[in-house]
Parts: structure tokens; sequence; C-alpha cells
């Protein structure tokens, strides 16, 4: 349930077309449904402006099924991170128009109904790291923002990335993945007056870490406007990046 369904549902009731009964029907697994295994949020929309999230991870098939047609009641976007194949077979089976970004491992249900005319622009230091950049891409679109992409740019190769100036320019927050040291977010926040969120991956030789040591680097960053989000964290940057897109129109 978000605010224009709780509006067209409060009108409706307004003009005569539904009943107290009718409308009680509609509201009463508000503000959350209880599914004995998930307690899913209906009121998240109306709260933060997008529906709860799935994180298919350590779910069952079942589970994720039951959770997805709850939230497919009344939410015009679902998303499904972190979903295999497997995963994305049974709820296209039960949701026909449901669709799968592969390389993003992200179920997605529905289109935003209006998109920010702001640009969330996602970089990617190296083509390993393109998964967790399609993440946030994907994350970030389906919420609303305007997303472009610049893969494979990262610091052993600078003037890849200083061939795209105007789009940095153009950008209204920057997504910037990196694993290996994760220098990239550091030079991105040195070239523009926008916000920078910085996502380690864990793609990397032995002292990587599993990604500790972008991690790291990334929270040491001698750049202003920089913030970090968590290891492979793709989701977290692009749903922070389409709600700064969002507040800046």
């Amino acid at each position: 349930m978000d605010e224009r369904r709780l509006r067209e549902l409060l009108e409706e009731v307004a003009s005569g077309q539904l009943d107290i009964e009718q409308a009680c029907a509609r509201l009463r697994n508000l503000p959350f449904e209880d599914l004995g295994y998930a307690k899913v949020d209906h009121h998240r929309a109306l709260r933060q402006g997008f529906p709860e999230v799935v994180l298919c991870q350590g779910k069952t098939c079942e589970q994720i099924e039951g959770i997805v047609q709850s939230l497919h009641k009344s939410a015009d976007v679902i998303l499904a991170t972190r979903a295999t194949a497997d995963i994305f077979a049974c709820i296209q089976a039960l949701i026909p128009e449901a669709v799968y970004h592969e390389e993003a491992r992200i179920i997605q249900i529905g289109e935003p109904p209006s998109q920010s005319a702001s640009i969330a622009l996602v970089i990617s230091a190296g083509t390993s790291d393109i998964p967790v950049a399609e993440e946030a891409a994907v994350t970030a679109a389906a919420i609303g923002a305007r997303v472009e992409r610049l893969y494979d740019v990262g610091v052993s190769g600078l003037h890849r990335l200083l061939g795209h100036q105007e789009l940095l320019d153009a950008a209204a927050v920057l997504v910037v993945v990196a694993g290996m040291e994760g220098a990239l977010a550091s030079v991105v926040g040195g070239l523009v007056d926008k916000p920078v969120v910085a996502v380690p991956t864990s793609v990397g030789y032995g002292a990587n870490l599993g990604g500790i040591a972008p991690l790291l680097t990334m929270l040491n960053s001698c750049a202003g406007g920089v913030a970090v989000v968590n290891i492979d964290n793709g989701f977290g940057a692009g749903y922070f990046a389409a709600m700064l897109c969002k507040q800046l129109g």
C-alpha cells in the first residue's frame, strides 16, 4: 500500500463507489501480513516511498513465492535480490510478467510510475565488479532514478575515466564500485562536486581479504563527499542513490 493507492481507496469511499465494509476488507492486511515464516510489511511504501524488498538468500522457493505473492497484491514494483535462475523460474510460473536481471541477480515485477530527471551514474572499476554495479543500477532504476552506466574505468587506466568527464559532471549522484584496493572512489570524489556512494567488492587477490582492503581504503578516503556502504552491497548503494535523485527531482 503506497500513498497513491491509499488516496484512490479513500476517494472511492468518499464518492460512494466503495462501502466501508469493502474498504475494511482491503485494509485488513495492513500494516503487515503474517505468513508465519515472514511478516510482510505492506506499509513500507507508505513510510519510505518503496515497497519491502525480498532478499532471496537463505530463503526457500516456497517462502519467496509466498512473500512475493503477498506483495503483489498492493505493490507497483517488487524487487527480489540475490536471486538464482531457479528461484526466478518459480516466480515466473506464478507471475509471468516477472523479469530476471541475471547479472544483477534481481527479479523485478512492475515498473516505477515515474522517473527522476536526476542521473544516478553507476561506475565500475573493472569488469569483475559489474555484477555488484548492476545490482546498484537495477535497484536505482526500479525505484525511479534515471540511471547511466560507466564500466571498466579503474585506476590502472585513468584515461578511460577522464574521457567521460561530461557524463561525470551531468550526474546528480555517483555510485563507484571497486574491488582490489578500492582507490577509484577517492579518484572520482576528487573530480566531482556531487555525492559519491562507494561500494567495496570482494573481487581481488588474497590481500583483498574478501573486500576488507577496499572497504578500509574507501572509509579512509581523503576526498570529501564520499559515503561507503558494505562489501558487495550494490542494492544498498542503488537504493541510497535513488533516494537522493528523488529528492532532487
